[in-house]
């Protein structure tokens, strides 16, 4: 990988790129909540608050941060989280993001509504490649769909709950990004200023729903959003989790938990696992920080199934933040995106060189020298 550590050295350095590299739509689709952006900026002051208490006198410690989920070792307790419409911030960011993940041996999960298809990404993405499923209506469209995944490799599934409708989105709506109004005055005079992005679009082709237009029929984004609308559902019910579990041959996860009473129900239903996530305040601007709702969750599964924690995650110290307060792994999304946005590849393997190179530091200053070590008794300050 290439050094970029004097010109990246944080998360925040990639964002600040990023901003600078791609079109303001694609800046604000990526960077905002909803409403007043209250619950994005929630997640990043409650894990803040989160107080680690160091031990020290331990000697010369060499962080181990590989783990195993779901029968399958990872190099590092972080992926990627899936993110719509990919593609948008940089031309073919999923293949980049996979590759990524492969090499660092992370998994990349591919969104239903990612910019590039299964068939595509599954590859790249090798052994460690994870499917997001919004649910579609028609049982056999839903086969289907989880039958592309898992022939593409993809053997973990992750079931998103939280959008019981589309959120208001307001900072991308004054950007001009709206897929009915098709390619705005307003969009063009951002993509003007952009023009790397501009060619690499043209080379790449535009952003679109990739998965669907095997089912549309269309590639027209206004099209296709129609048919997402009338076709998948956004609000299922526990019988979808139980008709999942029947269709699914690996690991079932349900994305979106904020409520323990919701994370006993999925488990009973079948789910191998329990994804706590606000949408990173993208949803409901009223909805708790992540970080409050993991102990809740985790204190109620007492181990029935393993915890995975998104939302707010800017550095490997969020990591351990996280992992001391019960969950067993983490997904990031906006931290890669900003990476792909401001350098392609090489910004990719930057993001997760910086998590993880935060994380082993985090862990040195903690006084842990490996993952189950940062659940300490008293390691977090009261």
């Amino acid at each position: 990988m290439q050094n970029l550590d004097d010109r990246f050295p944080a998360i925040s350095d990639l964002a600040a790129a990023a901003k600078c590299r791609i079109p303001h739509f694609a800046w604000e689709y990526l960077d905002s909540g909803t409403t007043d952006d209250v619950a994005m900026r929630a997640n990043r002051t409650a894990l803040d608050a989160v107080r680690l208490v160091p031990r020290f006198l331990k000697g010369d410690q060499s962080p181990d941060l590989t783990c195993t989920l779901f029968g399958q070792e990872y190099g590092a307790p972080i992926g990627m989280a899936p993110v719509g419409l990919t593609g948008l911030m940089w031309p073919g960011a999923e293949a980049m993001l996979a590759d990524t993940a492969r090499r660092g041996r992370i998994p990349y999960c591919l969104s239903t509504v990612a910019a590039m298809t299964p068939e595509e990404v599954g590859p790249a993405a090798g052994d460690y490649g994870w499917f997001q499923l919004y649910p579609p209506r028609d049982p056999e469209l839903r086969r289907d769909v989880l039958a592309r995944a898992w022939e593409s490799g993809m053997k973990v599934l992750a079931l998103t709950v939280d959008i019981p409708a589309p959120s208001r989105r307001e900072r991308q709506r004054r950007a001009g990004l709206s897929i009915q109004a098709g390619v705005s005055r307003q969009m063009l005079s951002h993509i003007a200023v952009r023009p790397r992005w501009a060619l690499a679009t043209a080379r790449n082709g535009k952003a679109t729903l990739a998965t669907i237009v095997k089912y549309a029929g269309t590639t027209d984004l206004e099209g296709l959003r129609r048919f997402f609308t009338e076709r998948f559902i956004h609000n299922p019910d526990l019988s979808y989790v139980e008709a999942l579990r029947q269709d699914w041959p690996g690991a079932l996860v349900v994305k979106g938990i904020l409520s323990a009473e919701d994370a006993l129900e999925v488990v009973e239903r079948g789910a191998d696992g329990v994804w706590v996530s606000n949408h990173g305040g993208r949803q409901f601007d009223a909805a708790p920080p992540a970080i409050e709702a993991l102990p809740r969750v985790v204190e109620a599964l007492a181990g029935r199934a393993p915890v995975i924690f998104d939302s707010g995650i800017r550095t490997g110290l969020d990591i351990a933040r996280a992992l001391a307060l019960g969950a067993d792994f983490c997904f990031a999304g906006r931290p890669f995106l900003y990476g792909v946005a401001a350098a392609g590849q090489a910004g990719a393997d930057q993001a997760l060189h910086i998590l993880r190179d935060d994380l082993d530091n985090a862990m040195r200053q903690f006084g842990a020298e490996t993952l189950a070590e940062l659940r300490r008794p008293g390691g977090i300050a009261p």
